[in-house]
Formats: structure tokens, C-alpha cells, sequence
């Protein structure tokens, strides 16, 4: 399966999603215990399809290192990450995927299996870590992770791989 990884997309309607949201603070714990947590930045949940590329990954990254998404000294939403010294969480959620379609029962067909998803997934850490100069705070893929947050503005922004708005 990582042979796809490295050769391309398979089919041009799958996608890599991110889901970026501002915040003041964000935390995530596991088993109870506090596992990783950010002040000021962003946080960054993250969806892989098993036909994404390390370009579709590339591509985000840049993406959230170039937002413009932190207020001036006018207030207008003008600064990215890494003029304001912020912090970047990154956590996998395949939730993302979840086609309601049919039914009341959300189907997750569209998510990537973790032997194909956990090395795009720590990839994209690698080069969101590049593009945003600053060391991710993480999740655990695959883990039950009760993750606090709380969102400033509220900003939230859905971006991925294939529509590229």
C-alpha cells in the first residue's frame, strides 16, 4: 500500500482533508493523562484517503504555514503562524471522512486504513513542522483521545487536497 503513496493518485475525487481551527489553548489526553498541549496556534485535524500523496500533504502544509489567519494590530486577520510565534497541534481524525449519506449510522469506508494512513500522517508532521517553524504537538493515531480546545474568534477553516480554495 505505500508503494500508492509514493506513485500518485488513483482516483482524482479522493482528497486529504484538514480541518484548522484558532485557538487560545488546545490539549489532548489519552487514558486520562495530559499527553501533549499548545497555547496560542492553531490546531490541525487531519483526514487521509488511501489514494492521497506525499503532494497532497505537501500541498496543506504549505497551505497552513501561508495562512493568514492571526489578527494585526488593527485586527484584521493578516499575520500566519509563524508571525506571531505561534503553536501548531496536529491530530489524525478519520472522522472526517464519515459519509452520512445513507442511513443515521456514519459510514468511514473512505479513510485510509492505518497501515497506509499513519506514515502520510507522520509525513505530513514532518513538513508541516517545516513549513510552520515551529515543533508539532501531536495526538496518537488510532487513539481515544479526548482533545480541549478552545477556539479563538471562533475561526475555523475546512480545507483539502482537491479543491485547493
Amino acid at each position: 500500500m505505500f508503494g500508492r503513496l509514493l506513485r500518485g493518485r488513483i482516483d482524482n475525487e479522493k482528497i486529504m482533508r484538514a480541518v484548522i481551527q484558532r485557538v487560545t489553548r488546545c490539549s489532548v489526553a489519552i487514558d486520562g493523562e495530559l499527553h501533549s498541549s499548545i497555547g496560542h496556534g492553531l490546531m490541525v485535524l487531519v483526514a487521509v484517503e488511501e489514494s492521497d500523496t506525499r503532494e497532497d500533504a505537501d500541498w496543506i502544509a504549505a497551505k497552513i504555514g501561508r495562512m493568514r489567519l492571526f489578527n494585526d494590530e488593527a485586527g484584521v486577520m493578516n499575520l500566519s503562524l509563524t508571525q506571531v510565534n505561534g503553536e501548531i497541534m496536529i491530530i489524525s481524525q478519520f472522522t472526517l471522512f464519515a459519509s452520512t449519506k445513507k442511513g443515521n449510522r456514519p459510514s468511514y469506508i473512505r479513510a485510509a486504513p492505518p497501515s497506509f494512513a499513519v506514515p502520510l500522517y507522520e509525513y505530513f508532521i514532518e513538513k508541516a513542522a517545516s513549513e510552520c517553524a515551529v515543533v508539532p504537538q501531536t495526538g496518537v493515531f488510532g487513539a481515544d483521545m479526548q482533545v480541549e480546545l478552545v477556539n479563538d474568534g471562533p475561526v475555523t477553516i475546512l480545507i483539502d487536497s482537491k479543491n485547493r480554495e
